[in-house]
């Protein structure tokens, strides 16, 4: 009889001492959630999202390799808050974000991205804030900060911003009841 007890020791010893051991244990879940959120000082998925059409990918690990980006994210795109608070706050503060050292604003949303260009432009927020589509919430959920809405039509993102550094989580706000407008503002990031 083959036993795994050993492997798995060897795996998880390994795996505690690597400097991206966060984003493995998120990897190497048993269930589609990790029940493991990200945190301050872990590095951001490798995963590929979507901007304007389905087939220009853009991996959000190497978008934030060897800059400061501020990532965003809502439930959904042209939604009240979203429309009227969240995204209008980082599109008129990103002149400024960038001249603090900011080299790209990202905003993501579990919607397709088509409807995430439509909001771009309906936003005024082309050369501001890149609008990406994660149309099967993978960096949501890789993130574990997967929220089931269905009046938005089933799995979104919970509300939230972060300060990333060179692929590392640096801040994060993620909002208390998951979509308020409070701590996930633009006026909540330390720069």
């Amino acid at each position: 009889m083959f036993h795994f007890r050993p492997i798995y020791e060897a795996l998880h010893k390994s795996l505690q001492s690597h400097p991206v051991n966060s984003v493995f244990k998120r990897l190497i879940s048993t269930n589609n959630y990790s029940n493991m959120p990200v945190k301050v000082g872990d590095i951001i998925p490798n995963v590929e999202l979507t901007e304007n059409k389905p087939d220009n990918k853009i991996n959000i690990f190497e978008l934030c390799k060897g800059k400061t980006v501020v990532l965003f994210a809502v439930p959904g795109a042209f939604t009240p808050g979203c429309s009227k608070t969240h995204l209008p706050g980082y599109v008129a503060s990103a002149d400024d974000l960038k001249k603090k050292g900011v080299d790209e604003i990202v905003c993501i949303s579990v919607n397709d991205p088509f409807v995430m260009a439509a909001w771009a432009q309906n936003q005024n927020a082309e050369g501001k804030v890149r609008l990406l589509a994660d149309p099967n919430a993978e960096l949501t959920k890789a993130l574990d900060l997967a929220i089931d809405l269905p009046p938005l039509g089933g799995i979104r993102s919970k509300r939230y911003s972060m300060l990333i550094k060179d692929s590392k989580v640096v801040q994060l706000n993620v909002e208390p009841d998951n979509t308020g407008l409070s701590c996930s503002l633009v006026n909540n990031l330390t720069l």
